[in-house]
């Protein structure tokens, strides 16, 4: 059986993926599926750059505002809805195109994860609370017992500290090791993957401006429109660059000034570790440009025409 084709677009933040996704899915008969592990849940809009409704196009978009802001999903689970979506899409007969810049849930579908002790609620709750008690705590105990591990997570990534301490106490082992496990992939896609390398300074510039613009737009309200939901502030998406910040804002601990300063500082140093991550990648192609202007056409149109390996 030949393996299904997947167009992957990927890069640093505010390069431009979006718009290169909906060019090449206009062109070529795409339909388009998120993989930025904010955008998959509802309410959170302004500080994900999700595109709204009437400016995809016409394009079907898939995996945008799918689950409520305090669900709990993993990039495993990211992975099997993913693959069963692209396989939809392929059966229509049309050119699946995932893009968004969690490189982890990228890899979780293209490569699969190495297998992990699965969670433990006990142990989950117990460190939810010390981390309540004592902010900061989980970070301090990951640097002792896996320093490898906690050098990639950001001290305020409670779900990333909990799993990551959750895998250590219950295999006494790091999650570091488990990483050089044998990965089991989600999917066995033929992927034509891209990454958009703008100029370096450009980008920044365009970060600090859509940084600016989110609060401009009326962030910080609509962290307050979430939490009048009944959404608790310890939801995952409140940890995301922005929404961290905006929230802050709206419990009085941060000015909207401050806010905007903290979020541009902290959005261009994700995406020069975004660059760190898919340079990894291998048989990335990088395209120098934005999304809107780069040049396509002849990776795509002779990938999507070229005889299927399998």
């Amino acid at each position: 059986m030949h393996r299904s084709k997947l167009i992957a677009v990927a890069g640093p933040t505010g390069a431009g993926k979006s718009e290169l996704a909906l060019r090449i899915a206009g062109e070529m008969g795409g339909e388009i599926v998120n993989c930025d592990s904010v955008q998959l849940y509802r309410h959170f809009d302004l500080g994900t750059a999700k595109i709204p409704p009437e400016r995809r196009r016409g394009i079907p978009h898939h995996l945008l505002d799918l689950l409520e802001p305090d669900a709990v999903f993993s990039a495993g689970d990211y992975a099997r809805l993913a693959a069963g979506v692209i396989e939809q899409i392929q059966a229509r007969g049309r050119v699946p195109i995932l893009v968004g810049g969690t490189g982890f849930y990228l890899r979780a579908l293209l490569r699969g994860l190495a297998p992990a002790p699965p969670r433990d609620e006990a142990v989950r709750a117990r460190l939810e609370r010390r981390e309540s008690l004592r902010p900061g705590s989980l970070h301090r105990i990951l640097r002792r017992l896996d320093p490898t591990t906690a050098v990639r997570i950001h001290p305020h990534d409670r779900h990333k500290l909990i799993r990551a301490l959750e895998v250590r106490l219950a295999s006494g082992r790091p999650l570091s090791s488990w990483f050089l496990e044998p990965a089991h992939p989600a999917a066995g896609f033929e992927t034509l993957l891209l990454g958009l390398n703008p100029p370096r300074d450009v980008l920044y510039e365009r970060i600090n401006r859509r940084c600016a613009l989110m609060f401009e737009r009326g962030l910080v309200d609509e962290v307050r429109r979430i939490l009048a939901l009944g959404y608790s502030s310890a939801c995952k998406p409140f940890e995301s660059l922005g929404y961290r910040q905006a929230l802050a804002v709206a419990e009085g601990r941060m000015t909207v000034e401050e806010a905007v300063t903290s979020t541009q500082t902290e959005t261009r140093n994700y995406a020069k570790r975004q660059y760190t991550w898919f340079r990894r990648e291998a048989g990335l192609i990088w395209l120098e440009g934005f999304g809107e202007t780069v040049e396509w056409q002849p990776w795509v149109r002779g990938f999507l025409t070229a005889p299927a390996s399998g």
